[in-house]
């Protein structure tokens, strides 16, 4: 049956993830990337899916309002200005567009994630 709401069931322990790869920009470690899109939209605008990524350290620069849902594992996002945001299980975060810094994952994150 076609859904006209996109949707993924389990999306906090599905394990039918795709490789997307090393994170570009490593500063320490060799984190790597792996997820599943629910939907992109036309340009990709809104994209939403799942993201998980194992431990490391690198550059990141946030295109769009980024909205993230943070399902399992520990990371610290630092911005360029020294904000410190630490997220676990059970947070939210709304990276603005522009928002830019660095990301450590210190235990594989999974976060539902959305890009307007």
């Amino acid at each position: 049956m076609t859904s006209s709401a996109p949707y993924l069931h389990q999306a906090s322990s599905r394990t039918d993830l795709i490789d997307w790869g090393a994170q570009p920009a490593p500063l320490e470690g060799a984190s790597h990337s792996t997820g599943r899109l629910v939907h992109k939209g036309p340009n990709n605008q809104p994209e939403s899916g799942i993201w998980v990524c194992t431990p490391g350290r690198w550059r990141l620069a946030i295109p769009r309002d980024e909205l993230c849902h943070f399902v399992a594992g520990r990371a610290t996002y630092r911005s360029d200005d020294g904000e410190v945001i630490e997220v676990s299980a059970a947070t939210v975060v709304m990276f603005p567009a522009g928002w830019a810094g660095e990301c450590t994952v210190h235990e594989t994150i999974r976060n539902i994630y959305m890009l307007a």
